[in-house]
């Protein structure tokens, strides 16, 4: 993902991806265990989408090079919280 609108993409993907988990779950298409498998997997990647998005923002604002902004690994991201 190189620049804000390309990641603000994926985030809709993951999103619509999600919703559409859902949508088949409650249809009896997917069952609990590959729903919280894949639902678990969309959140990770969402975080770091977002985190991604506030980084380049971030350098913008302050002058730097939003494209120096790198993803950061699951365990960074998740690990906000904690």
């Amino acid at each position: 993902m190189t620049d804000d609108k390309s990641i603000l993409h994926r985030i809709n993907d993951l999103v619509a991806e999600e919703h559409e988990l859902r949508t088949k779950h409650s249809a009896g298409e997917v069952d609990d265990a590959e729903e919280q498998a894949r639902l678990q997997a969309l959140e990770v990647e969402l975080d770091q989408c977002w985190d991604l998005l506030r980084q380049r923002r971030a350098k913008r604002e302050f002058g730097e090079d939003p494209d120096t902004a790198e993803a950061r690994p699951a365990s960074t991201v998740e690990g906000y919280l904690n």
